[in-house]
């Protein structure tokens, strides 16, 4: 990966939007200067409108910052304007739509929000709507579910918001999630809601077929650090098996699920059974993520081939750029010398300072 992008020149660059999370809203100056990116316009709450060169990947992959980035997405059409001040903004923008991308046949058309955080409904109602009345124009789209998008081609994104409506086609791949904003949002607050962090292993789960298939119901989980249980809940309501290990004690809703082996043990102090294997390793566990990852290298011996590693990488602090980036690369070096290939890596809705990492084990287990 590169360090730092080059900055792109007026005559080659190309407006994009770029999705920075809120949590990094005191480094994003240092993080758009590492993309080599020309910043425009603030829009929403977290999209920057940038100037960047045009390519396959843009402002994404082109530099390491973009581990930073939570979304992008080429800006091929916009409309500055205020759609609440407007009469016929629906109809207006669906035909703008279908005149400007009806004949390159996207796979689906998506619309989403500027600033999906607000309490206001009028946009995510207009979002709905505008959708609605698109897909009336546009002849037969193959894909009508967002997370039945195959991942490798293209989709028609728009946002709208109170700055007017932004819209470009990327593959779902390249834009870093299904969703518009690369945000799917999971409900945490319902009567089995045991914490926040089951919130953040959903959306892993939904994230992950960007990259490889989901693993089977059934499929064997070891989860490192679970403690008190809202990842482990939200894997065995998917019909996983899950041997949970921590210190301490899972809550107790927990106790009488089925598929469901907890270990009360120090992680450092467990070694699985002889002969016993798994399909994925989860780790959310506190502490230096240098000790986190050498007990999920150590035990991944026993993943099956092929087997899986979703990684928290918790940040110690956020004060620079250069601090999270030089811990990412340390992780990822450990962990590919001992034979994880990095498949992906993201900050998800519900990460807070801290990144998502996905490994794919790469030796047989013992």
């Amino acid at each position: 990966m590169k360090d730092k992008a080059e900055p792109a020149t007026a005559s080659e660059s190309h407006p994009w939007l770029v999705r920075i999370p809120e949590v990094f809203e005191a480094i994003a100056p240092g993080i758009l200067q590492g993309l080599g990116v020309v910043p425009q316009k603030r829009l929403g709450t977290e999209y920057h409108l940038v100037r960047a060169p045009f390519s396959e990947a843009g402002p994404l992959r082109s530099a390491e910052a973009s581990l930073f980035v939570r979304w992008s997405l080429p800006v091929e059409h916009s409309w500055p304007c205020h759609p609440a001040k407007m009469d016929g903004f629906v109809e207006k923008a669906a035909q703008a739509l279908f005149k400007k991308f009806g004949d390159r046949r996207p796979q689906t058309l998506l619309v989403g929000q500027l600033n999906p955080g607000a309490p206001d409904q009028y946009y995510k109602n207009l979002a709905v709507n505008l959708r609605g009345r698109a897909l009336q124009l546009f002849p037969g789209l193959p894909v009508q579910e967002v997370e039945a998008q195959e991942p490798g081609a293209e989709t028609l994104f728009c946002l709208v918001g109170r700055e007017g409506l932004f819209a470009g086609m990327q593959s779902p791949r390249e834009a870093n999630g299904f969703y518009p904003g690369g945000s799917r949002y999971i409900a945490k607050d319902t009567p089995e809601t045991i914490s926040r962090a089951g919130a953040k292993i959903a959306e892993a789960l939904h994230y992950l077929p960007l990259y490889r298939r989901p693993l089977n119901q059934g499929s064997r989980w070891l989860e490192l650090g679970a403690c008190p249980g809202g990842m482990t809940f939200e894997l065995l309501q998917r019909h996983y098996q899950v041997t949970a290990i921590d210190v301490a004690p899972l809550d107790t809703r927990l106790h009488q699920h089925r598929g469901l082996s907890f270990v009360r043990s120090r992680v450092e102090d467990f070694t699985p059974d002889p002969g016993h294997s798994f399909h994925a390793i989860l780790s959310d566990m506190n502490g230096p993520p240098q000790e986190s990852i050498a007990q999920v290298i150590r035990l991944s011996h026993f993943l099956k081939k092929h087997g899986l590693i979703v990684f928290t990488l918790k940040l110690p602090r956020v004060e620079t750029v250069e601090e999270p980036l030089a811990l990412f690369r340390s992780v990822v070096k450990e962990a590919e010398k001992a034979g994880l290939r990095l498949l992906a890596r993201t900050h998800l809705t519900y990460n807070r300072h801290e990144f998502t990492l996905f490994f794919e084990s790469e030796h047989d287990e013992n």
